[in-house]
């Protein structure tokens, strides 16, 4: 009884300060408010309309607010944090130091009433409501002051909307009025729907986009004359689209390609240079003045779509802007179109390119941490050539090293360190033995890469890992990418095993793992979609698909199946055979101007046959970490149930899986300033196809999801516009390591014990979003 009394206390007290907080912070805001002046708390708009549903009043209410300015001060909670940050920190005597960073990049000004102007934003909503049709809105403005704030009302009394009752196109002899009736029944004005003044001028802009592809370069949407009529019916109008009297010649007619000229060494400081006549060289329809002789001539014929004598598109047009500057290899592009003086109704084509420097270096350095208590750095020194073989190639090569050190735990001083070497050629077009063309604004590439890297763990062994590729990557549009790896070898040779780890395989034998020789080649796919780049949308997705294929030609040929004791080797090594596919699927629904919900969904599948029994460990699954279920330290979490023996406890954690399922949520909000929070879920496991002996618990069953982990925390994001620092701090909820029954261990928070924070605090660094 006295518990209970005790919590009731408890939450008296806290209701008791959060209504003393809401007061205080309310009052305080309004005591430095300038003599006789009020402070504006925001406006209402209210729309009187009775031929109007519940529904859609509430929606134009709604933009019709977004349309009032000025802005009231922001809000948290019913209350102006901002504002009264600004109030406390006082007037600073210098415009630098702690309190002017508070007072002006924290905090905001009050927005006073005598700013709002009643009559600018009456005007603004009923120039809205007639150009949705609404004519001869009244609309009135009012105000109401309460303890020194001011709300603004506006009331809009809407007449019966307009809607259209015909639309006529140009029927004049010209011949774009022809294109355009062809074009109608495409159009955005449509019998019977409402009258709109932005729907017109987007079909204007429609029309102009449609004669852009039949040769009219000249034209522009202001051509194009609406002529409205409501003098006929009961709230109706009648549409008559019309070309303008006053459009110049030029923009009525059609013009076709003549000359194509192409610039690719211009300067920008120096555009009137005289070329001589050994610079200017003609390649099929183009005429190209190459001072330097810089590219090969059929670059140009890959990137530019118009050819002499093609009727003038806007479509190849832009495609071949954004091709010049998806090669990468210029600074600047240029382009204009002049009448030709030679043949009438023809355009000459002119493209100005400025090249980016040929050669460069790039060094990165890198600082890292990560929840598995490595502290490290790593740095990279990156030579580029741009136009490697005269044709916009790209020739990177890299050497890198890094150092990762133990600085506490039951491996403290067992370091890594790495070092290693990639060099990677990049061709602007698909490498084939068959003409590949693609129409897409993006440039295909072909890829080749080499690399060696040399790793060492201290007191346990060292790993030589050699990869060669060859693939290509094209992009089909911005939303949609494909990456095919035609061949993907991945060598891996142990040295320096110490007597140590020797040992202590004999006591864990998945240890041996991790030094086993191992041969990986076969083709990869992977195909990604997302239209996460259209800001307005409220709802955007990202969508990866990976496909992993390793060994099976070559197993299927040569009849290979361990299981029959009939283990195919390749240069005294066993290939690896199997197939592996993954999903992550992301869903971002914006919640406000400055936050969103943010959710990732992955799923995972590997299986190993004919020639190996189990997945490179490579090339299996694991979870945990700073960009998977951050309550868990990274690789520590599953397979299943399964415990790590104590006699490996003093490892580096490495558990790896067939098959996986991962779920993440957090909500991200902008706090203020670059300082943005963040709330989040994590939820998933890893498991084993089949049994292993070794791993008890491992397996997945139809019990699976019993035995999901799940964490939760918060974190803070600092976007300091070139990148994102992130701080996660996590907590486990579920621990599927635990006896069934005992799983959740949300009971047992306790954030005031030291030894329980030591346990279960997980903090988490890093580099941008996690997903």
């Amino acid at each position: 009884m006295n518990k209970k009394r005790n919590h009731i206390k408890k939450q008296c007290v806290m209701c008791f300060v959060l209504l003393s907080l809401f007061f205080v912070l309310g009052c305080s805001n309004t005591k430095y408010l300038p003599e006789e002046e009020l402070l504006y708390t925001g406006g209402s708009v209210t729309v009187k309309d009775s031929a109007i549903n519940r529904k859609d009043k509430k929606a134009l209410e709604t933009e019709m607010k977004g349309l009032l300015r000025i802005k009231p001060n922001k809000q948290f909670l019913g209350l102006r944090p901002k504002l009264w940050i600004y109030n406390i920190a006082g007037e600073p005597k210098k415009e630098k130091g702690f309190r002017y960073w508070l007072r002006n990049k924290v905090g905001e000004p009050p927005v006073l009433f005598s700013k709002v102007d009643l009559d600018y934003n009456t005007s603004v909503l009923r120039n809205f409501s007639e150009n949705r049709g609404y004519f001869k809105t009244r609309v009135h403005a009012d105000s109401t002051v309460n303890n020194k704030r001011v709300t603004a009302e506006y009331t809009v009394l809407l007449k019966k909307q307009y809607i259209i009752k015909s639309v006529t196109f140009p029927d004049d002899s010209l011949k774009m009025s022809k294109i355009i009736a062809r074009s109608s029944q495409r159009s955005l004005l449509k019998v019977g729907k409402p009258y709109d003044l932005d729907i017109i001028k987007s079909e204007r802009e429609r029309i102009d986009a449609r004669l852009k592809e039949r040769g009219y370069y000249f034209f522009n949407p202001d051509y194009i004359l609406a002529k409205v009529d409501s003098s006929k019916g009961d709230h109706e109008v009648n549409i008559r689209l019309v070309i303008k009297d006053e459009a110049p010649v030029k923009a009525l007619t059609a013009y076709k390609i003549d000359k194509i000229f192409v610039y690719p060494n211009y300067s920008l400081t120096n555009d009137s240079i005289v070329y001589r006549k050994k610079e200017i060289k003609q390649y099929k329809d183009f005429t190209i003045t190459d001072t330097a002789n810089t590219f090969k001539p059929r670059i140009f014929d890959r990137a530019i779509y118009f050819k002499k004598g093609d009727l003038y598109n806007r479509k190849d047009h832009n495609l071949t802007l954004n091709r010049f500057v998806n090669l990468g290899t210029f600074s600047f592009v240029k382009n204009e179109f002049k009448i030709s003086d030679s043949i009438p109704k023809t355009l000459d084509s002119y493209y100005y390119l400025t090249l980016l420097p040929q050669k460069f270096i790039r060094v990165e350095v890198l600082g890292k941490t990560n929840s598995a208590s490595y502290t490290g750095s790593e740095i990279n020194v990156n030579w580029n050539n741009r136009n490697f073989f005269r044709g916009a190639e790209l020739l990177t090569f890299s050497i890198f090293g890094g150092a990762d050190f133990q600085l506490g735990g039951p491996n403290k001083g067992r370091n890594i360190y790495k070092l290693g070497a990639e060099t990677s050629l990049t061709w602007p077009r698909f490498v084939s033995p068959f003409n590949i063309q693609g129409n897409s604004e993006f440039v295909p590439r072909t890829k080749a890469i080499l690399r060696y890297e040399y790793q060492k763990r201290t007191a346990l062994y060292a790993l030589n890992s050699f990869n060669a590729s060859f693939g290509y990557l094209w992009k089909e549009n911005i939303r949609k990418e494909h990456q095919l790896n035609l061949t993907d070898i991945t060598y891996v040779s142990p040295n320096h095993v110490t007597d140590e780890y020797l040992a202590d395989i004999q006591k864990d034998e998945s240890l041996g793992k991790v030094i086993e020789k191992q041969l990986i080649f076969g083709p990869t796919y992977n195909y990604t979609y997302t239209n996460t780049m259209q800001k307005r949308r409220k709802n955007t997705i990202y969508f990866s698909g990976e496909l992993d294929l390793a060994g099976n030609i070559t197993g299927l040929v040569t009849g290979a199946d361990v299981k029959k004791d009939n283990e195919k080797l390749i240069f005294d090594v066993p290939f690896s055979q199997y197939v592996k596919i993954k999903t992550d699927f992301r869903h971002y629904l914006k919640l406000g101007q400055e936050s969103e919900l943010a959710s990732r969904l992955i799923i995972g599948a590997g299986f190993a046959y004919g020639n190996s029994t189990t997945m490179p460990t490579s090339k299996q699954f694991v979870v945990g970490g700073t960009n998977s279920i951050r309550a868990f330290r990274a690789r520590s979490l599953g397979p299943g149930s399964y415990v790590v023996p104590e006699t490996t406890s003093d490892y580096l954690p490495d558990q790896s899986a067939d098959l996986k399922l991962e779920f993440n949520t957090e909500y991200r909000a902008k706090l203020f300033s670059i300082v943005r929070g963040a709330v989040f879920l994590d939820a998933g496991n890893i498991w084993l196809l089949h049994a292993d002996p070794n791993k008890p618990g491992a397996e997945i069953s139809k019990n699976f999801m019993k035995q999901i982990a799940v964490g939760a925390g918060v974190g803070l994001r600092f976007d300091v516009s070139f990148f994102i620092l992130r701080t996660d701090l996590a907590i486990p909820l579920r621990n599927p390591s635990l006896p069934d029954g005992q799983r959740w261990v949300i009971d047992g928070v306790n954030l005031g014990s030291g030894s329980w924070r030591k346990d279960n605090l997980i903090l988490n660094i890093a580099i941008g979003y996690p997903f």
